[in-house]
């Protein structure tokens, strides 16, 4: 047993993958696709962690079951051709899954991101094989319900307070909240640092190796590494 938690559940977009300017252009141009009205950069990197059609039904108030599917049909089109050159990781996340794991850690995921868009994004890195599970919006309940977090917590037998999530939206911080976890919060995601803090995390990092001394890991990584 490793420090105060078994278990540390990692939001993707923002929080592992540097992802959130290609999901703002994606956004962009699958609204121009279907002429609807621009929005601003601010107002999309709002609803980033949300599931696809519950973020775009916050975009785009008005708009009817039948042009979500196409406006989510359209932002897959797009992300997955942009993906065809993946996006990086953040500096030092490769090296700080692998101290987590070295320190008797389990991982977890819990996205916004479709099944098949993470386990594309996973069979295109390799990536899949540092994490013990994961849920997704389109196979739960998008956040900020707890549910997620709760499956993960019921399939890998981890009382919540035994485990911790880490991402860069409210959205993450309050389905954490919700589902009884602890919570840390990165200020290099989609969602300020001041959005973040009304949901108490225990801290507020800057890069991803400051999380191992907060989840009782000691490591030097050098944060300038990109994966």
């Amino acid at each position: 047993m490793s420090g105060r938690y078994d278990l540390v559940i990692f939001d993707w977009d923002g929080t592992v993958m540097d992802s959130t300017a290609r999901i703002v252009e994606c956004m962009h141009r699958a609204g121009a696709d279907l002429a609807l009205p621009v929005l601003d950069d601010e107002a999309v990197r709002g609803i980033i962690g949300l599931g696809l059609p519950e973020a775009i039904r916050v975009l785009y108030p008005d708009i009817d079951d039948h042009g979500v599917g196409r406006m989510c049909d359209c932002y897959a089109r797009h992300f997955v051709a942009a993906e065809r050159e993946p996006s990086p990781l953040y500096p030092g996340a490769l090296e700080t899954l692998a101290a987590l794991r070295d320190g008797g850690l389990r991982l977890a995921v819990a996205t916004g991101k479709s099944r098949k868009g993470l386990d594309r994004v996973w069979t295109g890195s390799d990536l899949g094989h540092w994490f013990h599970a994961s849920r997704c919006a389109d196979e739960s309940v998008s956040k900020p319900a707890p549910a997620m977090v709760e499956e993960l917590l019921a399939e890998l037998a981890v009382r919540p307070e035994r485990a911790v999530v880490v991402g860069d939206t409210a959205f993450d911080l309050e389905m954490a909240l919700a589902a009884g976890v602890d919570r840390i919060g990165v200020s290099y995601g989609a969602h300020p640092v001041e959005r973040l803090s009304p949901f108490q995390p225990l801290a507020v990092i800057d890069a991803l190796p400051e999380l191992l001394p907060l989840v009782g890991i000691g490591a030097h990584i050098d944060h300038e590494e990109r994966v």
